[in-house]
């Protein structure tokens, strides 16, 4: 498929992190990584966006269709570009005025990025990142609080724990701060036209606290891999596949390890906490389980285009994908594909709802602005925009457990 690159990010406000994902433990299996594929449109995944810390509180949101009298996407971005210009010819900053056209714009998903951040968040796509390890997620009250830390990650060796509240970094509280402007402090993106953006080797002071205790942690930033996809074993046979985000060759990875589970009875596919990533990869991950056909329509500035899997995957052993509040963009489009054909059962809590498609555009200082171009659909024609995707089998903490008992009652009924 080809065609401009188009992006579906969450919202900035909810809850960007320093990593992708926690490393899981030493027991899981991991897959290596497949060759990259054509990158397509994708969500939060990189400075500013980075994947993951999501849970059932900030979802499902409310329809994120622009006002009534509310410019067109065309005619948005038009209006951002023109604002950037006029900055540059004035001598001022394109980026921040491009900020304040976005904000103008009624485009709830619309966001500028600096070069660092968006560089970054190319670098994210391929599975690496510089940073410390770290996930975080903004609180309703305003405080920032790690939900998880990277194995073997800086973070990790100095003891930093999920749930540990984090109060400032290099000094400067992070308190009520966007996410994104969290996320550039902590992987030390340029805060200025003369600051360099930091790299593997940096220093980072954080503040934190835990129940009563308020300490300092200095670290050092590394260069960092991410492991999006791992594989684990249940009772019964049952084979777990957990994709944390589509970056490149995770979509591979999940054929792959489809494939190489010869023994398997069934599979639980674990989308939980994944914000999605490259469209392309969601999609070849559909594909490790239809037998082609349709996976998803959407349209750009109302031109209308299909995605379909490939033939030849696995539609004969059951499958459940599991799913809750942070399930956003591209894996919420995996997941009514699945459902809608008939291929899954879908347990979990109701997904975020964010199905909007964003396309960037390079500002004339290198920084980069998304607006919001169009929307996708399920096979059935569902829109998933402000709605999500409500499961067939309502389940939390148990989740897992209620997946191995639908998967040992569809293997007792075939």
């Amino acid at each position: 498929m080809s065609g401009p690159d188009l992006f579906t990010r969450p919202s900035p406000a909810t809850a960007p992190s320093d990593a992708l994902r926690a490393t899981p433990s030493d027991s899981t299996r991991r897959i290596r990584r497949g060759a990259a594929l054509t990158l397509v449109f994708a969500t939060v995944l990189g400075t500013g966006a980075a994947t993951g810390s999501f849970d059932g509180t900030y979802g499902p949101y409310g329809a994120t269709t622009a006002a009534a009298g509310a410019p067109a996407p065309g005619d948005r971005r038009q209006d951002v570009a023109d604002a950037a210009a006029e900055a540059m010819a004035e001598g001022k900053s394109p980026m921040e005025a491009a900020k304040s056209a976005v904000s103008r714009s009624g485009d709830r998903w619309g966001a500028v990025y600096s070069e660092g951040e968006y560089e970054e968040f190319q670098e994210a796509l391929d599975g690496e990142y510089t940073g410390v390890g770290l996930w975080a997620r903004l609180e309703r009250d305003g405080r920032i609080e790690v939900t998880r830390v990277q194995d073997g990650s800086p973070a990790a060796e100095a003891g930093i724990r999920s749930g540990d509240r984090l109060v400032s970094i290099d000094g400067e509280k992070v308190d009520g701060r966007p996410v994104t402007e969290v996320v550039s402090l902590l992987r030390g993106d340029a805060r200025g036209d003369e600051a360099e953006d930091a790299s593997a080797g940096t220093e980072v002071s954080l503040g934190l606290r835990r129940s009563t205790r308020t300490w300092t942690e200095t670290l050092r930033r590394a260069r960092l891999s991410t492991e999006d996809v791992t594989v684990s074993r249940l009772g019964h046979g049952v084979s777990v596949i957990k994709v944390d985000a589509f970056t490149k060759g995770s979509g591979d990875m999940v054929r792959a390890a489809v494939e190489q589970a010869a023994e398997a009875s069934g599979f639980v596919l674990d989308l939980r906490g994944n914000s999605g990533g490259l469209v392309t990869e969601a999609v070849t991950t559909a594909s490790a389980f239809l037998d082609g056909g349709l996976v998803a329509t959407y349209d750009v500035d109302g031109e209308q285009h299909a995605l379909h899997a490939d033939a030849g995957g696995d539609t004969t052993r059951p499958l459940v994908a599991l799913v809750d509040g942070g399930t956003m963009s591209a894996a919420e489009l995996l997941t009514g594909a699945l459902q809608d054909r008939g291929r899954a059962v879908v347990v979990g809590s109701r997904t975020f709802g964010k199905g909007s498609v964003q396309m960037p555009s390079r500002l004339p200082d290198g920084s980069v602005a998304e607006l919001t171009v169009g929307h996708y659909s399920t096979p059935s024609g569902r829109g998933v925009d402000g709605r999500g995707i409500t499961p067939d089998l309502e389940a939390d903490e148990d989740a897992v457990q209620r997946a191995e008992t639908v998967l040992s009652g569809l293997g007792e009924a075939e």
